[in-house]
């Protein structure tokens, strides 16, 4: 399922770059939602992976696991994004060709670390805390809730952790009907608006995907994958509600789908099964080149979206463009995953064994 929100997003990016007035008329109109699913997919992972471990295991044995998991590939997408950054010069990001290499190559540094940088940093104009990478600002945040459950969340009795998820809950519905567009949108800028966004947006699906693992029962589902998969592409893929005039009627439904849709998704895919070498392949497949393709896809859309607003070019006419953006971001992560994440991880492990 997270390869299925990870191939959304990238189509998302891909038609957002054509959208009039966004955020409300995109082709993909909630994709920026995978995100959130994917955060409440960590926690439930997180909780799956280590709840069990930790009488034979530390806090640094888990740092550890963590960074060699998920480290790697945010290098490898700091240098993507440094290797492609020049070639999004446009009109787009006009002060790209006013940026000097080393101030570059300084960012691409500091991001290696996802310690986030000021607006006084910027050398895109977005005011990204990872202007070579925008989607690092989700890993950063990803972080964050690691530390918390390493630290003192993991230690949570079921009602400290419901009473958090609460919280949560309703902090995120207060920021959903709160906002200006109805939406959970941001979270990517080093700016107290967007740091509040940022961490509403990762308390409650992570904490909420790790109580959901330690509360459920699990049931047999049969073809779990596929419609788990529908109901997760029907979710993002749902036009916007409400239009500019009852923003709120939006707030309503990303509440709704972040804090019951997609633990229920969750809940169900968690109670499938994989009885076929066919189903394995295929979902091992998903699986794997989720985050390759999350995490380095985005200095690409950067390229595509700068050429639509150069061009003013409708979607009907760059289609052909258009998937063959698609199908590179796809081979990038695939590549970077057999020719680089796997092996790096490999030897790192080997060296620490």
């Amino acid at each position: 399922m997270r390869g299925v929100a990870a191939l959304m997003v990238v189509a998302f990016h891909i038609f957002e770059a054509h959208g009039k007035k966004p955020p409300f008329d995109q082709i993909i109109n909630h994709g920026y939602l995978a995100v959130d699913f994917f955060f409440l997919l960590s926690g439930f992972v997180i909780g799956y992976a280590y709840d069990d471990r930790w009488d034979t295991m530390t806090i640094g044995n888990f740092f550890k696991r963590r960074l060699i998991r998920l480290q790697p590939m945010v290098i490898m997408g700091m240098v993507i994004g440094a290797l492609l950054f020049y070639f999004q010069d446009s009109g787009l990001f006009p002060i790209i060709h006013d940026i000097p290499v080393w101030k570059m190559l300084l960012v691409m540094l500091i991001g290696f670390t996802l310690i986030p940088l000021p607006p006084s940093l910027d050398i895109r104009g977005w005011v990204e805390m990872h202007p070579l990478n925008g989607p690092g600002w989700s890993l950063f945040y990803e972080y964050i809730a690691n530390i918390m459950y390493a630290l003192f969340v993991r230690k949570f009795s079921k009602t400290a952790l419901s009473i958090l998820v609460f919280l949560s809950a309703c902090a995120l519905i207060h920021l959903t009907l709160t906002s200006p567009n109805g939406d959970v949108i941001g979270g990517w800028s080093l700016e107290p608006e967007q740091i509040h966004i940022g961490f509403t947006r990762m308390m409650y699906p992570f904490f909420a995907g790790l109580l959901l693992f330690r509360m459920g029962k699990l049931i047999q589902i049969k073809n779990a994958f596929f419609w788990c998969s529908l109901m997760v592409i029907a979710a993002l893929a749902m036009p916007r509600i409400g239009g500019s005039e009852n923003v709120w009627v939006n707030g309503i439904y990303e509440s709704v789908v972040i804090i019951l849709f997609f633990p229920l998704i969750i809940f169900l895919g968690a109670s499938g099964e994989i009885k076929s070498k066919f189903s394995s392949t295929i979902c091992k497949f998903f699986g794997d080149i989720s985050y390759p393709i999350y995490i380095t896809h985005y200095p690409i859309i950067y390229i595509y979206t700068a050429w639509v607003v150069d061009t003013k070019i409708p979607i009907s006419q760059a289609y052909p463009i258009s998937i063959i953006t698609f199908l590179s971001c796809v081979a990038l992560g695939y590549g970077c995953l057999k020719l680089y994440d796997i092996p790096v991880r490999k030897w790192i492990n080997t060296k620490l064994a």
